[in-house]
């Protein structure tokens, strides 16, 4: 076998991936059964949904890297609020409400795309894009809830999350 990285690419559903799924990686030396655990816990907010990801293998030391590649933050809002598809006119027809913990759960979902270690920041991007398609968030419109997140009215809500924030 070559010392060179491999790729194996992989489709499952969130937080449902088995053992079958990532067959392939046996060839390498890797247990399949710890890699999907592994899949599971990163997919467990995108329990459900249609996941790719992405397994990076190094055969010589038998080492590998899992990267969730999740759906688009339109796609996992739309997904959070029940909507088909973003509104026309998003500032006057609104098309659903999700609440702050399913805007935290998106940023989570998008970290290594968000360009940003900062959970708050992550959030308040995803908020943008929620407004951007037509939801409110808690009822409000989503630049009224960044004015509140500036203000620390949701600091508590932001602790429950540090954790899996640092983790993803």
């Amino acid at each position: 076998m070559s010392s060179e990285m491999k790729i194996v690419n992989v489709e499952f559903k969130g937080a449902s991936a088995k053992p079958d799924d990532v067959k392939k990686i046996e060839e390498y030396g890797i247990d399949p059964q710890e890699v999907a655990e592994k899949l599971n816990k990163k997919t467990k907010r995108l329990q459900g949904r249609n996941v790719s990801a992405r397994i990076y293998v190094y055969p010589a030391t038998k080492e590998y890297y899992v990267e969730i590649v999740p759906p688009n933050i339109t796609e996992l809002l739309l997904w959070k609020a029940g909507a088909d598809r973003p509104s026309g006119d998003p500032i006057h027809q609104k098309i659903g409400n999700v609440s702050l913990e399913d805007i935290i759960h998106v940023a989570i979902a998008k970290k290594a795309e968000l360009l940003t270690q900062d959970l708050k920041k992550a959030v308040k991007t995803v908020l943008g894009s929620a407004r951007s398609i037509g939801l409110t968030v808690e009822g409000k419109d989503p630049k009224e809830v960044i004015k509140e997140i500036e203000q620390n009215v949701y600091d508590d809500l932001f602790e429950k999350y540090r954790e899996e924030w640092e983790e993803a």
